[in-house]
This record gives C-alpha cells, sequence and structure tokens, in this order.
C-alpha cells in the first residue's frame, strides 16, 4: 500500500482542490456541498475561512507526493465532526480510510462523529472500518441534488 500524510493546505493547492470538489459524479455522492460547486469566489472564499480559522482542522492528503484530496475536522454544538474529500481517480484504494486514521490520532480524545448520504456506500464502508457506528439518520437538504435526502449519523468513542 502506498503513504498517505497529511499536511496543510497550500494556495498551489487551490486549483486542484476546486476541480476536485466540482466534479458531478463526486458532487451528487458527497450531496451536502456547496450552493453552486462551479463558482469559484465562493470555493475561494469558504476555503479561506477554513484555512485561517483555530477552531477546525482543514488539510491536504497526500499521496505519493500528489495530492489527492482533503480531511477536516470542526466542533458543532458540542460535538467533534470529521470529514473528507477523495479525488474521484483515487476512489477505493484505501485512502480515505487512511487519511481518517491519521486525522483521529491528532485530534484530542473523545467521541467523533460523521455523516454520509445515506446511499453513498464507499463513504459508509470506509467510516465503519475506522471504527465508527451508525447511531441514527437525520433528513437534510442536499445541494447537489436539489432534495432533502437521508443522510447516516456515525460515531467513534
Amino acid at each position: 500500500m502506498t503513504e498517505v500524510e497529511l499536511r496543510d493546505v497550500e494556495d498551489h493547492d487551490l486549483d486542484a482542490l476546486f476541480e476536485m470538489m466540482r466534479d458531478p459524479e463526486s458532487v451528487r455522492m458527497a450531496a451536502f456541498t456547496a450552493r453552486d460547486p462551479n463558482d469559484r469566489a465562493a470555493f475561494d472564499a469558504h476555503v479561506a475561512r477554513l484555512r485561517s480559522s483555530s477552531d477546525l482542522t482543514f488539510l491536504a492528503i497526500v499521496r505519493d507526493g500528489e495530492l489527492v484530496g482533503t480531511v477536516g475536522s470542526w466542533v458543532a454544538e458540542g460535538e467533534r465532526e470529521v470529514t473528507y474529500w477523495i479525488d474521484r481517480p483515487f476512489w477505493g484504494q484505501g485512502i480515505a480510510g487512511q487519511a481518517l486514521a491519521l486525522l483521529i490520532e491528532r485530534l484530542p480524545a473523545g467521541p467523533i462523529h460523521a455523516r454520509a448520504a445515506t446511499d453513498n456506500a464507499g463513504s459508509l464502508r470506509v467510516l465503519e472500518k475506522a471504527g465508527f457506528v451508525i447511531i441514527g439518520t437525520d433528513t437534510g437538504f442536499a445541494n447537489a441534488r436539489g432534495a432533502e435526502i437521508e443522510e447516516t449519523i456515525l460515531r467513534r468513542d
């Protein structure tokens, strides 16, 4: 298995991140995305907020020196959550699981939550392999699908 590393998101990553986060199939699977994934100004403003916040973690995922996605964590309503985005050509190669494990090592002890569209079997599999268990479901508006959809809520103690 190739080595995955996490590092700070750098300015030279932004063009590639914008492209991977507007890939139509990736956006559909993620479901809960930006209102308009093709709006570069909104993307740049969002990433600038993420990079400047001391309240969250936003890291680049690099495999063999190549940027392949992002992983992050934040606290919402007192609960730590995690998220990740893997560029579609790299799906199914174990990268998300490796990146998630590296992120979890950096986080303070305590429960961690995650959410995924219920029909996103790949993401649910990654989270369950990382020790997350399903604790419920919720319904929310998914910008990428223009509709309310079910999302699965998971927790890792």
